[in-house]
């Protein structure tokens, strides 16, 4: 991808990782105990999902997109699993949730193109 489709994509991106994030949060307010109940993360991810479906309706995605809004999604929901078993020791260790949340996040910068150098520009080439 280069750098006017990676602003293109920008929002569902964000979107998708929003949807990850939101979408472990409901999760854990229906499933775990240590949680309290909150109505907020439902309608986040709701509403998460609602626009990430609007955009996919509003425009097509470029090549490769979709395999990185997953690993967005995936970086979403295994961060928030990291965060609630720091918060929360009794859960489990953070260590596992943590390492693929970074493991997804170092391809996805390497996908977007963040992780290239970028080039040098010699004054001497330019006069």
């Amino acid at each position: 991808m280069n750098k006017e489709q990676v602003k293109a994509e920008r929002k569902t991106l964000l979107l998708s990782f929003l949807a990850g994030l939101c979408g472990n949060a409901t999760l854990a307010v229906f499933t775990s105990s240590a949680v309290p109940f909150s109505i907020f993360p439902v309608i986040a991810f709701g509403l998460a999902v609602y626009c990430l479906y609007q955009e996919y309706l509003s425009k097509p995605m470029t090549e490769g997109t979709p395999a990185i809004a997953f690993a967005c999604f995936l970086a979403g929901a295994f961060g928030y699993s990291g965060f609630m078993r720091a918060q929360l020791p009794d859960m489990g260790s953070n260590f596992l949730p943590l390492m693929i949340t970074l493991g997804l996040l170092v391809w996805v910068a390497y996908k977007l193109g963040i992780m290239t150098p970028k080039k040098i520009e010699s004054t001497e080439a330019q006069a």
